[in-house]
């Protein structure tokens, strides 16, 4: 045999085995170059991690912008799973592998590189449309036209996510049995474990992608880390069609096309961040001044001006939902901090998990503590409050350090970076105490939020509060999440604490509430009964507002005896979080 048989120049292009002119029944033997089938395995590794990279990139977007629970990324994984299946079956219906290959790489860079920022524009521009209208036809803000058609598409302007993880699942699962149809056809030694070898660069490759997107991708722009994965793609694609330029069809339109596409996603690159931002600030009422990804979390903050000389309203969104909105956070920390202090029997030492942004922090330094120890998981959250970027405009970074007075500077404060479950465990291995214990987490709207309600969770902190001590917990809001409220306050009592519940108005949140708890002695609501005056001066809360915030309608708890405790691993408040606010999943912002 020659050895042009084994070049890929010999190969039809239909991908099928050439057969010896003497024997129409016996295919020729040719063996594979180390270099083409190591330049395979290469591309079907990187084309691996890009597609679980494609996975991450849609759910993590449903999960930041639209504000979906961790269903939603559990879907969008099983969807995409699911196309990939009847994508692979769909292969089979492509005749030539080499070809199909080449256009399968430019499709799928260009529908991976243009998925966000599409979505954006159409959830931002849905929720734009009646605005818009009512502009033009001079409605008054309060008739807002809302149903018909304009309903129809913001209901499903949000299911773009998944309907691109359809479209992106079906193209991903084509790759491997075209990529073992190539193999394939170049050699027959591959015949016996072509699908063992594929899947294990395929499992690699995955394995490697996991690992990017945990490291890298997670702290960078959403829309910049679609066009790098994208531009993976499309260099597979132009390695592909150089090595295997004679084996292609339309090999020139090809190459011509996935030059063309690299220079979208250049620009997609550079400007696509911006414009993608741009979609996403239409989903706001108020204008949006400041954005940053972390790495655990999409921030924005909104601005709005008013008159009379009154000082602009700051808001902070979190993936989408409000944390604070400068004109009432002072309502919702004096009720977090100060009837857990005016409670506790000494104030001198202080632990407060969460309240990265210093706003409780302020509150409780005018107890004057010796010490307060604040533990957040997000680093680059505390440090944007602590010390705000240069470019952050200037007159909301003065607005930060004014509203928290600059209390994450204050020397007395020690900061810990760390998941609160593991965090508290160093605390106690340490053997340290603390006279009053501040939990102020986000609502327990996913499974890793709902072990920092547990049973076991609270048992953690009753080893690091002092015997006299009091914890408080914001505790999601009574009217809209009524059995979330009673199960925390019924999981922190299996804790051996003894609790109260409490309840206020914040106009930004609504009704929302708290729990008191304390190992021995008195409630805390008792102790703050017999307190004519708290014993700090405040512009806002009196021990009047107090008292009476641990009132509820008369019926409120009669079903407490069907309330059900979180215990660890049980995801039960979770669920009664899911329940409650499963119509308010996609928060409106206007």
């Amino acid at each position: 045999m020659s050895d042009t048989s084994s070049s890929p120049k010999a190969i039809e292009q239909t991908g099928e085995e050439q057969t010896s002119p003497h024997s129409s029944a016996q295919p020729l033997k040719r063996r594979v170059s180390w270099f083409d089938d190591v330049l395979l395995l290469g591309i079907m590794a990187a084309l691996a991690g890009c597609g679980l990279i494609y996975e991450y990139l849609l759910s993590h977007y449903a999960g930041r912008i639209l504000g979906a629970l961790e269903a939603a990324i559990y879907t969008m994984i099983g969807l995409m799973i699911v196309s990939m299946g009847v994508g692979a079956f769909a292969a089979r219906k492509i005749r030539c592998a080499f070809t199909g290959f080449a256009i399968l790489e430019l499709t799928v860079a260009l529908c991976g590189a243009f998925a966000i920022i599409l979505t954006a524009a159409m959830i931002g521009f849905g929720h734009q449309l009646p605005f818009a209208i009512a502009t033009q036809l001079n409605l008054p803000s309060d008739q807002l036209p809302d149903g018909g058609f304009i309903h129809i598409l913001q209901r499903l302007s949000h299911y773009i996510p998944y309907i691109w993880g359809v479209i992106l699942g079906l193209m991903i699962g084509m790759e491997i049995p075209l990529i073992a149809r190539v193999r394939q056809s170049l050699s027959e030694e591959h015949l016996l474990h072509n699908a063992g070898t594929i899947y294990g660069a395929d499992y690699i490759g995955a394995g490697v992608g996991a690992a990017i997107w945990v490291g890298f991708m997670l702290a960078i722009d959403i829309q910049l880390a679609a066009a790098m994965t994208a531009s993976v793609n499309l260099i597979a694609g132009l390695l592909f069609i150089w090595r295997f330029w004679p084996n292609i069809k339309f090999n020139k339109l090809l190459l011509v096309g996935h030059i063309f596409a690299s220079v979208l996603i250049g620009i997609l690159a550079v400007k696509g961040p911006n414009w993608e931002q741009s979609f996403n600030n239409l989903l706001y009422k108020d204008k949006v001044i400041y954005s940053e990804s972390t790495r655990f979390q999409q921030l924005t903050f909104t601005e709005r001006l008013r008159g009379n000389n009154k000082p602009p309203v700051y808001n902070l969104y979190i993936n989408g939902r409000l944390q604070f909105s400068s004109s009432d956070e002072q309502i919702y920390h004096d009720f977090l901090v100060h009837p857990t202090l005016a409670a506790s029997a000494r104030q001198d030492h202080i632990l407060i998990i969460g309240g990265g942004d210093g706003l409780g922090l302020k509150q409780a330094l005018n107890w004057d503590p010796k010490s307060v120890t604040l533990m957040d998981l997000d680093e680059d959250l505390v440090t944007l409050f602590k010390h705000p970027p240069e470019e952050m405009p200037k007159r909301l970074s003065q607005a930060l350090i004014r509203l928290n007075e600059d209390a994450l500077n204050d020397p007395r404060i020690s900061l810990i970076f760390d998941d609160a479950f593991n965090g508290v465990d160093k605390l106690i291995a340490s053997d340290q105490r603390f006279d009053a214990i501040i939990i102020d987490l986000p609502d327990p709207s996913h499974p890793d939020l709902n072990k920092l309600y547990s049973d076991l969770f609270y048992r953690k902190i009753s080893e690091l509060l002092s015997a006299d001590g009091v914890v408080s917990i914001q505790s999601t809001s009574p009217y809209h999440a009524p059995e979330a409220f009673k199960s925390i306050g019924l999981t922190l009592a299996s804790a051996g604490f003894t609790t109260s519940q409490y309840n206020h108005n914040v106009p930004s949140f609504g009704q929302w509430g708290w729990t008191a708890g304390t190992l021995s002695g008195a409630n805390a609501r008792d102790r703050l009964t017999a307190l004519p005056e708290l014993p700090v001066e405040t512009d806002w809360i009196t021990m009047g507002l107090i008292n009476s915030s641990f009132e509820f309608p008369k019926h409120f708890y009669d079903d407490l005896d069907q309330i059900k405790i979180n215990e660890i691993g049980s995801l039960q408040l979770y669920r009664y979080h899911l329940g409650a606010w499963s119509e308010e999943q996609v928060i409106n912002l206007f």
